[in-house]
């Protein structure tokens, strides 16, 4: 299957990118899927952004893979195989691409992130914290598991939380099993003794996914309370005119 990108970040890495009307300059913006590649939803995510105001580039980090959002075996299977340092190298890549771009102020640059890229979106902020002014991620879990590890084998991204220079928003389902109250309060304790600026909102009623209107985990009242607060606070931190 083709993933449905629309835009050639460089020679290896293509995106899905959604752009405002007008010319600009406006806030950029990296979007990072979730573990089933550039779906519906995610071009979805980048055309309610730049409605809302901003250049959003989606990197196509499986290159033309996309999983169904039913096939949890295959995604499951997925997950060891993604390498850290070369997502982070392409969300790199992506930055690079959005101060390129006429229509973006170079200066004013974000990145939002689900489930999986709410992982790295908490990772990107600990490692370009020259480039980002501010971070989104939604139910993004093996951020700070119980252990050295997360279930995958993967050192969580907690232990660079001291690089980070911008503000965090982090959004949870208060149902999501998978991410329980535990690994929030190790977030915010690690977050909080390393002096950094983050909100962590629980949404009642929402589970993992809450998100995703192509998930039978998608809770409406949730998610546009939820897209409310997080678009709020990207306009607040890039300075949104």
């Amino acid at each position: 299957m083709n993933t449905p990108t629309n835009t050639q970040i460089n020679a290896k890495l293509n995106a899905y990118a959604a752009h405002p009307d007008g010319s600009g300059p406006f806030p950029g913006l990296v979007v990072i899927m979730e573990a089933y590649g550039i779906t519906g939803h995610i071009q979805g995510v980048c055309r309610r952004l730049a409605k809302a105001g901003f250049v959003a580039a989606a990197p196509d980090i499986f290159h033309g893979e996309v999983i169904s959002y039913t096939d949890m075996d295959k995604v499951m299977a997925k997950i060891p195989t993604i390498r850290d340092d070369q997502v982070l190298n392409e969300i790199g890549q992506t930055l690079d691409w959005l101060q390129q771009q006429k229509q973006v102020d170079r200066n004013r640059l974000g990145i939002i992130g689900f489930c999986m890229g709410g992982r790295f979106a908490f990772y990107a902020n600990c490692r370009f914290p020259d480039q980002l002014k501010a971070a989104v991620g939604f139910y993004g879990g093996g951020i700070s598991p119980e252990g050295g590890k997360d279930r995958f084998g993967r050192t969580p991204p907690i232990g660079e939380a001291h690089k980070m220079q911008t503000p965090i928003f982090l959004g949870y389902g208060a149902d999501d099993t998978g991410i329980p109250p535990s690994e929030h309060a190790r977030v915010a304790e690690a977050l909080s003794a390393a002096k950094k600026r983050y909100t962590l909102s629980v949404y009642p009623g929402a589970g993992h996914a809450f998100l995703c209107e192509e998930r039978a985990n998608y809770a409406p009242k949730a998610a546009e309370l939820a897209w409310q607060e997080a678009i709020g606070f990207l306009q607040a931190n890039l300075g949104q005119k």
